[in-house]
C-alpha cells in the first residue's frame, strides 16, 4: 500500500486525489493547499485524511510514501526538491520545472535517493494515444508530418504563457508517439492582454530526414479544438480529444510517386503524383480514465522499481523543447538547435 499525499488542492488536485482513493493499492494519507476554503471541500470528501497548509506537515507525515504535486509551474521545482530530499516518492505536473537545469537537479536528486521521478504527462496514458503509438510503429510507414491544433477561450496562467500551458501537452504526445526526436524549434506568438505572457503561438519542429511538425496554441479562440492530424506513406491519423468515442480514425489515404522510369538528371525527367483514397476505420480505443491509469503505473514503479513512462528523462526533453522555444519566441521564430543530448530517448 503506497500512502500519498497530495500538494495542490485547485482545479487538477481533486481529481488525483479521487483517483489515489480509488486504487486498491493506494492510500490517501494528506491533502496540502493555502487556501483554507479548498481545504473544507476536502475535508468535507474525505473526512478521514490529513489536511494542512503547511507542505512540511505531509513530507514529514511517516505514513507518506509518495506525493503528488499539482500547483503552479513555478513551484514545481522547490517542492518536487523539498519531496526527494524528505525520501517521497514524486509525480509532479507537467512542466516538471521552469528551466532544464531545475529539471536534471530533480534527476539526479532522484537517482542518487533511488526514488521514483514521474511527471503528469497525462496524454501518454489514455488508449487513444496509446493506440496511435501502436499505429505509428506498425501501420504508418514513413512518417512526413505531425500537425496538432491546442485552442480554445482559455484560462490565462499568471506564470507561463500559453506554450508552457498548452503546447506541453501536444509536445508530450509527440514524444511518446514518435520514434524520432526534433533537432531544432521555431516559435512565433503574441500577448493582447497588458502584463500577461503570450496568449497565441505556433510551434514549428524540425527533425532529421523529411518529417516536420507544427503545434498551434491559442488562448483566444472562440471554439475548443484539441485536434492532431498525422500524415505517413501508408496511412494518416486524426485524433479528435473532443470525440466521444471514435477519438482516432485511421485513412488508407495518400500519394504514389511514379518516376517514369526515367533518370533525375534527364531533361524528360516528370515525376507523375497519383492519389490513393481508401477505407477509414476507427479502432477500439480503451476508454479508462487517462489518471487512473498513470495512478496505478505510478504506484507500480514503486513498488516493482521500475522506470515510468513519463520519467524524468521525458520531463527534461519537454523543459527544453519549450527552452528552446521561449527563446526563438523572443528573437521572432529564429530556429533554435536542440544539442545532441536534448535529443535521446
Amino acid at each position: 500500500m503506497v500512502g500519498v499525499g497530495v500538494i495542490g488542492y485547485g482545479y487538477w488536485g481533486p481529481n488525483i486525489a479521487r483517483n489515489v482513493r480509488e486504487q486498491r493499492g493506494g492510500d490517501l494519507v494528506a491533502i496540502s493547499d493555502l487556501r483554507p476554503q479548498r481545504l473544507a471541500d476536502a475535508t468535507q470528501r474525505y473526512p478521514g485524511v490529513k489536511t494542512t497548509t503547511r507542505v512540511r506537515e505531509v513530507l514529514t507525515n511517516p505514513r507518506v510514501d509518495a506525493v503528488v504535486i499539482a500547483t503552479p509551474v513555478s513551484t514545481h521545482y522547490e517542492l518536487a526538491l523539498e519531496a526527494l530530499r524528505a525520501g517521497k516518492h514524486v509525480l509532479v505536473e507537467k512542466p516538471m520545472a521552469m528551466n532544464s537545469a531545475h529539471a536534471r537537479h530533480l534527476m539526479e536528486e532522484a537517482a542518487r535517493r533511488n526514488l521514483v521521478l514521474a511527471v503528469d504527462h497525462t496524454f501518454v496514458y489514455t488508449g487513444a494515444v496509446r493506440k496511435i503509438r501502436e499505429l505509428m510503429a506498425s501501420d504508418v510507414g514513413d512518417i512526413y508530418y505531425y500537425d496538432s491544433v491546442r485552442v480554445n477561450l482559455g484560462l490565462f496562467q499568471h506564470d507561463v504563457n500559453v506554450i508552457w500551458d498548452l503546447a506541453v501537452h501536444d509536445l508530450s504526445i509527440m514524444d511518446y508517439v514518435l520514434p524520432m526526436k526534433p533537432v531544432a524549434v521555431s516559435a512565433t506568438g503574441i500577448g493582447h492582454v497588458a502584463g500577461r505572457p503570450e496568449n497565441i503561438a505556433y510551434l514549428t519542429l524540425f527533425f532529421d530526414g523529411p518529417l516536420i511538425a507544427h503545434v498551434h496554441v491559442n488562448w483566444l479562440a472562440p471554439v475548443k479544438v484539441r485536434r492532431t492530424l498525422i500524415g505517413g506513406s501508408r496511412k494518416m491519423i486524426v485524433y479528435d480529444d473532443l470525440e466521444p468515442s471514435e477519438k482516432v480514425k485511421v485513412y488508407d489515404k495518400g500519394i504514389t510517386v511514379n518516376d517514369n522510369g526515367h533518370d533525375q538528371g534527364t531533361p524528360n525527367y516528370q515525376l507523375l503524383v497519383g492519389y490513393r483514397a481508401g477505407d477509414m476505420w476507427a479502432p477500439n480505443l480503451d476508454m479508462t480514465e487517462a489518471l487512473t491509469v498513470e495512478i496505478r503505473h505510478f504506484f507500480e514503479c514503486i513498488e516493482q522499481g521500475r522506470q515510468p513512462i513519463a520519467d524524468g528523462a521525458a520531463g527534461l526533453r519537454l523543459v527544453e523543447i519549450l527552452e528552446a522555444a521561449t527563446q526563438s519566441l523572443r528573437q521572432r521564430g529564429r530556429a533554435i538547435e536542440l544539442q545532441a543530448e536534448r535529443r535521446v530517448a
